[in-house]
């Protein structure tokens, strides 16, 4: 099943759980074995598998032991900038190296004016 907007909350969680069971699955790992290389309990694993409520602590944990974490990124990608953001950062960008400066000299330099000057 495709999950979409118009599944419910419990649908979805129906849809995911019966997801990871698959992955145990393949894997060839019963739910204690899963359960006990996540750090979780079996019932925790039974829950998630069956579209339970579960910490999303534990769903990450089961997802890295079935070597699905690297698709995480594609559930929720990383925001890329705005084009406006990207306009904005591309001309702030450098175009060349500066070079070493002068030492300021302590006081007004030549010709500058300071307070208490007489003309």
């Amino acid at each position: 099943m495709k999950i979409s907007k118009q599944l419910s909350d419990a649908a979805i969680l129906q849809e995911l759980g019966g997801r990871l069971a698959q992955a145990r699955l393949e894997q060839n790992l019963t739910q204690a074995e899963l359960a006990t290389q996540a750090g979780l309990s079996k019932r925790t694993v039974e829950r998630m598998e069956t579209g339970g409520v579960a910490k999303l602590a534990s769903f990450v944990r089961v997802c890295r032991v079935l070597n699905l974490i690297e698709r995480l990124d594609a559930l929720i990608p990383e925001p890329a900038p705005s084009p406006i953001t990207q306009l904005e950062l591309r001309g702030k960008e450098r175009k060349r190296a500066s070079s070493a400066r002068a030492p300021a000299l302590p006081g007004p330099a030549a010709g500058q004016w300071t307070w208490n000057d007489k003309p």
